[in-house]
């Protein structure tokens, strides 16, 4: 269910995003009012992207301390799933919060964003299903 509503409201967003920008560009402004409006509707869409990020950073520890431990127990195949599952879940947080450290410094592009999202948002379903074991 989570995983549905939150790629209903990344593609919410963006949907807003380019109906803003379609709006924007087709109003009869000056440029100077334009140019405001594209800077801040950007503002508005970087924070929302810092939000989700965020909100993934966090999921991701609190996902990685539920399931620490619990390869201690394991051995052979299980073992090995469990230390490629956490590697990928650490280096998806360590992802999350580069970028959001470049976020805060401007130098993040939308890519960045959106790949290091869907990055955190993999190890999340993928630390999710393991503790479901």
């Amino acid at each position: 269910m989570k995983k549905g509503f939150r790629q209903f409201a990344i593609g919410t967003l963006i949907a807003g995003a380019a109906g803003f920008v379609a709006g924007v560009l087709t109003a009869p402004k000056s440029g100077k009012e334009m140019r405001t409006d594209i800077k801040t509707k950007t503002a508005v869409t970087i924070t929302e992207a810092e939000d989700q990020l965020k909100k993934a950073h966090t999921e991701l520890n609190d996902l990685l301390a539920q399931v620490k431990g619990r390869g201690n127990d394991t051995k052979g195949k299980a073992k090995e799933e469990y230390d490629e599952l956490t590697a990928k879940a650490v280096t998806a947080k360590q992802k999350v919060r580069e970028i959001l450290s470049a976020v805060h410094e401007g130098d993040a592009d939308n890519k960045e964003l959106q790949r290091a999202l869907t990055e955190a948002k993999k190890a999340v379903k993928h630390l999710r299903l393991y503790l479901k074991k």
